[in-house]
């Protein structure tokens, strides 16, 4: 069984900073990818970023620039620093891990809105 738990979102004003920040728990090994999707109302879920094992990331067009992924292989962990936030940032972000051979977990989401 895997756990994600996530913590960091919130409300911010534009051009603010947040950090997510999603703690895994269980049965962590194989773990090849992580990553943040996110889920505004009434849109599709979409990949915000991903990394993988051995550090290689990947990110949406929109997020580029302003939003850096990491890992921490030991606590097992990924974390989202998000930088000059825009209001068309505001949704639900959700953690999402892949293990080699056991497919995909997901977080139970965290609110991060961005308003003045």
């Amino acid at each position: 069984q895997v756990q994600l738990v996530e913590s960091g979102g919130g409300l911010v004003q534009p051009g603010g900073s947040l950090r997510l920040s999603c703690a895994v728990s269980g049965s962590t090994f194989s773990i090849n990818r992580m990553g943040w999707y996110r889920q505004a109302p009434g849109k599709e879920r979409e990949l915000v970023a991903s990394i993988a094992s051995v550090g290689v990331t990947n990110y949406a067009d929109s997020v580029k620039g302003r939003f850096t992924i990491s890992r921490d292989n030991v606590k097992n962990t990924v974390y989202l620093q998000m930088n000059s936030l825009k209001p068309e940032d505001t949704a639900v972000y959700y953690c999402w891990i892949l293990r080699l051979y056991a497919g995909d977990y997901w977080g139970q989401g965290t609110q991060v809105t961005v308003s003045s």
